[in-house]
Protein backbone atom coordinates (compact mmCIF):
# COMPACT_ATOMS: atom_id res chain seq x y z
CA UNK A 1 0.00 0.00 0.00
CA UNK A 2 1.32 3.62 -0.80
CA UNK A 3 1.93 6.05 1.93
CA UNK A 4 -0.02 9.16 0.38
CA UNK A 5 -2.47 10.29 3.17
CA UNK A 6 -6.41 9.06 2.50
CA UNK A 7 -7.70 12.35 1.85
CA UNK A 8 -5.10 12.86 -1.53
CA UNK A 9 -7.40 9.83 -2.83
CA UNK A 10 -10.35 11.69 -2.86
CA UNK A 11 -11.83 15.10 -3.74
CA UNK A 12 -15.72 15.98 -4.10
CA UNK A 13 -16.37 19.95 -5.60
CA UNK A 14 -19.77 19.77 -5.09
CA UNK A 15 -19.69 24.05 -5.73
CA UNK A 16 -18.09 23.13 -9.57
CA UNK A 17 -21.01 24.45 -11.77
CA UNK A 18 -20.70 21.24 -13.90
CA UNK A 19 -20.78 19.06 -10.67
CA UNK A 20 -21.54 15.92 -11.08
CA UNK A 21 -20.44 16.38 -14.77
CA UNK A 22 -21.39 12.35 -15.58
CA UNK A 23 -24.91 10.48 -14.54
CA UNK A 24 -24.41 9.43 -11.03
CA UNK A 25 -27.03 7.41 -8.49
CA UNK A 26 -23.93 8.30 -5.66
CA UNK A 27 -22.62 11.71 -5.90
CA UNK A 28 -21.62 11.75 -2.69
CA UNK A 29 -18.89 9.22 -3.66
CA UNK A 30 -18.29 10.76 -6.79
CA UNK A 31 -14.68 11.77 -7.51
CA UNK A 32 -13.25 14.91 -8.88
CA UNK A 33 -9.69 14.24 -8.12
CA UNK A 34 -9.26 13.29 -11.98
CA UNK A 35 -11.67 16.19 -13.46
CA UNK A 36 -9.72 15.34 -16.91
CA UNK A 37 -9.29 11.82 -17.13
CA UNK A 38 -5.25 10.65 -17.32
CA UNK A 39 -6.16 7.81 -18.60
CA UNK A 40 -7.56 9.40 -21.84
CA UNK A 41 -4.20 9.60 -23.56
CA UNK A 42 -4.36 6.13 -23.58
CA UNK A 43 -7.43 5.79 -26.60
CA UNK A 44 -8.94 2.59 -26.48
CA UNK A 45 -6.40 1.04 -24.06
CA UNK A 46 -8.34 3.17 -21.33
CA UNK A 47 -10.18 0.44 -20.49
CA UNK A 48 -13.16 2.90 -20.11
CA UNK A 49 -16.93 3.37 -21.04
CA UNK A 50 -16.44 5.69 -23.81
CA UNK A 51 -17.23 5.41 -27.77
CA UNK A 52 -15.32 7.56 -30.66
CA UNK A 53 -17.70 10.27 -32.57
CA UNK A 54 -18.44 10.24 -36.09
CA UNK A 55 -15.45 12.99 -35.95
CA UNK A 56 -12.90 10.55 -34.30
CA UNK A 57 -13.50 11.80 -31.06
CA UNK A 58 -13.30 10.18 -28.02
CA UNK A 59 -16.38 10.38 -25.82
CA UNK A 60 -15.99 9.48 -22.43
CA UNK A 61 -19.30 11.08 -21.26
CA UNK A 62 -20.90 7.67 -20.08
CA UNK A 63 -17.38 7.22 -17.93
CA UNK A 64 -17.39 7.25 -14.36
CA UNK A 65 -14.52 5.05 -13.85
CA UNK A 66 -12.25 7.95 -12.78
CA UNK A 67 -14.60 9.14 -10.42
CA UNK A 68 -14.86 6.26 -8.45
CA UNK A 69 -13.38 6.44 -5.34
CA UNK A 70 -11.90 3.08 -5.15
CA UNK A 71 -10.12 3.42 -8.42
CA UNK A 72 -7.54 6.00 -7.36
CA UNK A 73 -4.84 3.02 -7.25
CA UNK A 74 -5.75 1.54 -10.47
CA UNK A 75 -5.42 4.50 -12.54
CA UNK A 76 -1.77 5.49 -10.71
CA UNK A 77 -0.90 2.08 -11.44
CA UNK A 78 -0.73 2.81 -15.12
CA UNK A 79 0.50 6.27 -15.04
CA UNK A 80 3.61 4.51 -16.32
CA UNK A 81 1.33 3.98 -19.63
CA UNK A 82 0.61 7.41 -19.62
CA UNK A 83 4.16 8.66 -19.55
CA UNK A 84 5.45 6.59 -22.35
CA UNK A 85 2.85 7.75 -24.49
CA UNK A 86 4.20 11.11 -23.42
CA UNK A 87 8.25 10.50 -24.21
CA UNK A 88 7.02 9.68 -27.76
CA UNK A 89 5.07 12.65 -28.93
Amino acid sequence: MDNTPKKAYFFRHTECEYFPCHETDNPEDFNCLFCFCPLYALGDGCDGNFFYTDQGIKDCSNCLFPHIRDNYFDIMDRMAEVAEIAKKK
